[in-house]
Order: structure tokens, then C-alpha cells, then sequence
């Protein structure tokens, strides 16, 4: 059903160095990229994360209620993307855990302050 999420950002180079990292124990790389935007999937045919500077050039702000959810593998691919993401300069928004029976989760804000969680079902 989806075939992409934007993430605005105010800062392309420092936001694209931020995921680069970030994605990388997720098999994510830059599939596409231009002066505005740059893509990062693992596989064409699955939904994209965007970076991208406003198309109306007012500043990027973060959603109120808006997340973006980064599928991992295991539980401990969650815990390296998290802790990644901290590492990287993003701040904690809900330690790595159990969240009921079948969800393993930890929830960051980027550095543009969108709320992201990387997660594990199973």
C-alpha cells in the first residue's frame, strides 16, 4: 500500500549522513537522490524513506503525531539501529522493548526531530 515516506529536512547532507548510517544495519542505501531529495530503499519494489527540503521552501518542521516505522529483522537489530541512532545524535523517545506479546520496539527523533521507531513483529 505504501509506496513512500517523506522526512523534511533542513539540512540535506547532514540528514542524508545521518541515515546513511542509520540504515545501514537495515540493508538500506540511497536509490535515488537530487538537489532536493534523496531516496533510501533495499529493494525498488518496497516503500522508499524521502529526505526532502520543502517543495514550498519554508523551513521543515517535525509532525505532531506523525512516525515513520523502520522494519528490522530481529530484536537485536533493534537495538543496534537504536542505539545507532543516538549515537548519530538523535534523541530518545522510548527506550528498546517489549511493547505487548508480539512487538519489540525503540523510538528516536532524528535531527530534524522526526519521530522514527525501528521494530520488530514476531
Amino acid at each position: 500500500m505504501l509506496a513512500y515516506v517523506c522526512l523534511g529536512t533542513n539540512d540535506l547532507p547532514r540528514a542524508t549522513r545521518f541515515y546513511d548510517e542509520l540504515l545501514q544495519p537495515l540493508g538500506a542505501k540511497h536509490i535515488w537522490e537530487t538537489e532536493r531529495f534523496v531516496a533510501f530503499g533495499n529493494n525498488p519494489k518496497r516503500p522508499l524513506l524521502l529526505l526532502i527540503k520543502p517543495y514550498d521552501g519554508s523551513p521543515a518542521t517535525a509532525g505532531n503525531g506523525t512516525m515513520v516505522a523502520l522494519a528490522a529483522t530481529s530484536k537485536e537489530q533493534v537495538e543496534a539501529v537504536h542505539h545507532k541512532a543516538l549515537a548519530l545524535g538523535g534523541k530518545d523517545e522510548g527506550a528498546v522493548g517489549p511493547r505487548g506479546d508480539n512487538f519489540y520496539a525503540g523510538y528516536f527523533r532524528d535531527l530534524e526531530g522526526n519521530k522514527v521507531v525501528v521494530c520488530f513483529t514476531g
